[in-house]
């Protein structure tokens, strides 16, 4: 008891306890991984990454490498089923490898498959959409369609971290692969050029500003009003607020900024634009408001293509017939179909987009139903279908998918369901119940939404066999 309260010696910690040091008899050797070896890539995972096997028959995914290539490879995260991994040394290179058009392509996290030609990632992309369906019993005929357009200066909106390390150096730019890091990109050849130029000057002016902290990202866009600068900043200062004015005036940028930590609030620094965005729908230009916040497809001449195949899929739409489009965002199918005479309800879960998409009705001349609902209340979806059976349905939802809706659609007996999607997985995990109940898969597409990752939005058209008889009725006045 003499030794209560002393502070006794430290003592190497083995990371086990005393009872499991006291049993083991001898150190444990590292598990064999095969690292050092050579391995012949079999094919690509749905990131993007290679797969191959070692010589024990564990897995390695191998980031950097392409189906057909021989590569030594390191580990550097060892799982119980499989490892994962990076190229160390290329012995024998794809005949589809390229060089990729971005100097940042080693460090950043945003464009992954940049390495493979164009015509290999979207053939890829056509895979991974035919491998998700068929794990869910789901084989349409034929091959997906290929929605695409330029692999480079498509996208239209981006996300800039603003991060200050320890020593005050500003680091301006995307997230680094697997990691919260920021690389420094002073060019990106996927943006749209108006975007990428801005890139080293505001740098230098989040170098410049008082309380660079303050600032947690940046966000740019290009419309038809010309670019937007979105600036999310903690609190405000006013020396730090006339620079970024100054900044704006100079170039010509619409600047606001999300202020506060708890609940931002949205504030023009700039007159507020009109911001907006065109669809081509035949003979008519429908124009799409938005403000800094809403959800607008970043690749604007596929989405342009994606909107096109959808009335294209489910023409001729008999005459007055009702389509709900649920997730319906601000109009982006809403209004072409009520363009081409559907009587459209459209759903959303935001107030503030379900009243864009009215306005943006009343602008374009058309007449569209907007509703503000929870899209994840079943109660609620059930309400919608049950009010108004319509002859189609259209399902664009975020990457958690709609299941619930699926399964009532299910029960409804809708004729025609049309669903576009951001994930593969969850579209083909929806999908199944749709088939499972009867409906057919008609017509099927890849959209290259984002060419040089592996990001894929895919387009399912499913049709009951009783179609063309339950359309009829969904076409009355009622």
């Amino acid at each position: 008891m003499a030794a209560l309260g002393k502070r006794r010696p430290p003592r190497p910690r083995t990371g086990v306890s005393g009872l499991q040091e006291r049993r083991r008899e001898a150190p444990v050797s590292p598990p064999d991984n095969g690292e050092g070896a050579i391995l012949t890539i079999q094919g690509l995972a749905h990131d993007g990454r290679g797969v191959a096997r070692t010589a024990a028959g564990k897995t390695v995914f191998v980031e950097g490498a392409l189906p057909g290539e021989r590569v030594e490879f390191a580990v550097h995260r060892t799982r119980q089923r499989y490892d994962e991994a990076h190229v160390r040394t290329l012995v024998e290179a794809s005949p589809e490898r390229v060089s990729p058009p971005c100097a940042h392509f080693a460090q950043c996290g945003g464009c992954d498959l940049q390495h493979l030609s164009l015509d290999g990632q979207r053939r890829h992309k056509q895979a991974v959409l035919c491998e998700q369906l068929a794990r869910q019993g789901i084989a349409p005929a034929g091959t997906p369609e290929l929605l695409a357009d330029a692999g480079e200066g498509y996208r239209r909106r981006a996300r800039l971290g603003v991060k200050v390390d320890a020593d005050g150096g500003v680091h301006l730019g995307f997230r680094a692969r697997h990691s919260h890091r920021l690389v420094d990109i002073a060019a990106c050849p996927v943006l749209v050029p108006s975007l990428s130029a801005l890139l080293v000057p505001l740098r230098r002016l989040v170098e410049g500003l008082q309380a660079p902290r303050q600032v947690g990202h940046l966000e740019l866009s290009a419309s038809d009003a010309g670019v937007t600068l979105v600036v999310r900043q903690l609190r405000d200062n006013p020396a730090d607020t006339a620079r970024w004015r100054s900044f704006a005036e100079a170039r010509g940028l619409h600047l606001a900024r999300w202020i506060g930590r708890e609940a931002p609030a949205l504030e023009w620094l700039t007159p507020h634009p009109a911001l907006s965005s065109r669809l081509q729908v035949a003979s008519q230009e429908i124009t799409l408001s938005f403000s800094p916040g809403d959800f607008l497809q970043a690749n604007e001449a596929v989405n342009q293509r994606m909107v096109a195949t959808a009335l294209a899929w489910l023409s001729p739409l008999a005459a007055g017939e009702r389509v709900l489009d649920l997730f319906a965002g601000v109009g982006n199918f809403s209004l072409p179909l009520a363009a081409q005479g559907a009587r459209v309800r459209a759903v959303e879960g935001s107030p503030a987009m379900v009243e864009r998409l009215a306005e943006n009705a009343r602008c374009n001349g058309l007449v569209v139903e907007a509703r503000q609902a929870d899209l994840n209340d079943i109660v609620a979806c059930r309400s919608l279908l049950e009010a108004a059976v319509p002859g189609t349905v259209v399902l664009d939802p975020p990457r958690d998918g709609a299941e619930s809706v699926c399964r009532l659609l299910a029960e409804h007996a809708v004729p025609r369901v049309l669903y576009i999607s951001c994930d593969p997985a969850t579209l083909a995990r929806d999908a199944v119940h749709l088939v499972q109940a009867g409906y057919v898969v008609s017509r099927w597409a890849v959209a290259d939404m984002f060419a040089h990752t592996a990001h894929l939005e895919s387009m399912l058209l499913l049709e009951s066999p009783h179609a063309g008889q339950s359309r009829q009725g969904a076409s009355t006045d009622g």
